[in-house]
């Protein structure tokens, strides 16, 4: 099969990385990609947000099948209009995916279909929403409707920090993203990240996560887009999966075919593991970043048959297979992320690190006139590896961590730590 992969970060570097692997992949293309992924396929300078010449691209060079990455592609139509055009895509609807897409959407599907989530309200108006917030204790979770590169949360620790946090949103903080902002009440546990892959009527877990989103060792700092992740995240046990599966992933596949809107791709659950059982925080109609990186890492089965499957609607044939490792990444980041990070800066190293037996997945990187490997991005390389445990997994990608030169980079240390010590390291 001809494939073209959309997207450019590491999480498209991951799958690159795992479609190529497959004795059914004919020739690899990406839009746009990065120095990373330009080692496994051809990258290509298509406008993604332009479907037509995304579907005359895929006519031109035969392209089987389409596998979109990011959020932004999914929410703005693109699986549609590759599917009207008859060419086969890896990813939901626009209407789907409005379960990423808009906060409140998720949070009144998961009222009508009784899923568990916290609390919430809905608003429009800043005005109203202050006065909402004098009504409700504190801590409380203020979030932008749209999308928000995964910044659009605001943990509030005060009325002053909440009233603040509207005011930013409703000011253009987010964009448009910030037009709605849905309000709820903070839970107390620990978070984790569930995945599911559907056809639609057929559900397979596909694994689960524990990303690190705070920018600062110790979880301090800003929030991020992730810094670093491992898998599987054995915090979810096979008894808590098997409730998340039954309380929340089916409930909202089932409700989604019922109203019209059937789900169909990967389906990424960010949960919190309360005292009264795991409650939905949000969903991803993606794989996450840097989560992915992890679950590619362990998938044993070929990702190409695997994604026919979910599109095709033989979902029932399946059974994904998995390494019985760990698997942990940490980001390395550009100084100055999550603001506004230092582009242009040489990386040198990689080789090495790679001979430690980590794979580095490239995220923000591109090639220089002289061919070198520099940042291009916030978040610029994960440098991943394997470990019977968490523990040898995070001493694994530590080793190559420190054989990389990259003075404009940072990452944090403690990837992986509730873990670890869970593990007695």
């Amino acid at each position: 099969m001809n494939v073209l992969l959309v997207g450019s970060g590491g999480r498209e570097h991951a799958l690159a990385w795992k479609l190529a692997q497959s004795p059914r992949l004919g020739k690899l293309w990406a839009a746009p990609g990065n120095a990373g992924i330009a080692n496994h396929g051809e990258c290509v300078a298509l406008n993604v947000a332009d479907h037509g010449e995304v579907i005359a691209f895929c006519r031109e060079n035969e392209i089987d099948l389409v596998v979109i990455g990011p959020e932004q592609p999914l929410v703005e139509g693109l699986a549609n209009a590759l599917a009207q055009a008859g060419i086969k895509a890896f990813g939901p609807s626009a209407k789907a995916a409005q379960l990423e897409g808009s906060k409140g959407f998720t949070k009144d599907l998961c009222a009508r279909a009784g899923i568990p989530t916290a609390a919430y309200a809905r608003f429009d108006d800043a005005k109203a929403a202050r006065a909402y917030l004098a009504t409700q204790p504190v801590p409380v979770v203020i979030k932008a409707d749209g999308l928000a590169a995964g910044k659009g949360v605001v943990i509030a620790t005060t009325r002053e920090e909440a009233d603040a946090a509207v005011d930013m949103m409703f000011d253009g903080g987010f964009g448009a993203a910030g037009a709605e902002v849905v309000i709820e009440a903070f839970l107390e546990g620990e978070e984790a990240s569930f995945f599911a892959i559907t056809d639609g009527e057929t559900v397979l877990p596909f694994g689960s996560a524990q990303d690190h989103k705070r920018v600062g060792e110790g979880d301090t700092g800003p929030n991020t887009g992730g810094m670093g992740a491992y898998s599987p995240a054995r915090v979810l046990t096979p008894a808590l999966e098997a409730q998340v599966m039954a309380d929340i992933v089916l409930p909202t596949v089932k409700a989604m075919a019922t109203e019209g809107t059937p789900y169909r791709g990967v389906l990424y659950a960010g949960l919190m593991l309360t005292a009264d059982g795991p409650q939905l925080i949000e969903y991803n109609a993606r794989f996450g970043d840097p989560e992915c990186q992890v679950l590619m890492m362990r998938l044993e089965s070929d990702l190409v048959e695997l994604i026919d499957a979910a599109c095709s609607g033989r979902l029932g044939e399946i059974e994904p297979k998995w390494r019985d490792e760990a698997a942990l990444t940490v980001v390395m980041a550009a100084q100055g992320y999550p603001g506004t990070p230092t582009k242009g800066t040489v990386i040198e190293g990689l080789d090495a690190a790679a001979g430690t037996g980590a794979m580095v997945f490239h995220a923000g990187t591109a090639r220089d006139a002289e061919g070198r490997i520099i940042a291009n991005g916030g978040r610029v390389l994960n440098v991943t590896a394997l470990g019977a445990t968490v523990g040898e997994a995070q001493a694994a990608a530590y080793r190559a961590v420190d054989s990389i030169r990259w003075p404009g980079g940072f990452c944090r240390r403690d990837i992986g730590w509730r873990e670890v010590a869970r593990e007695g390291g």
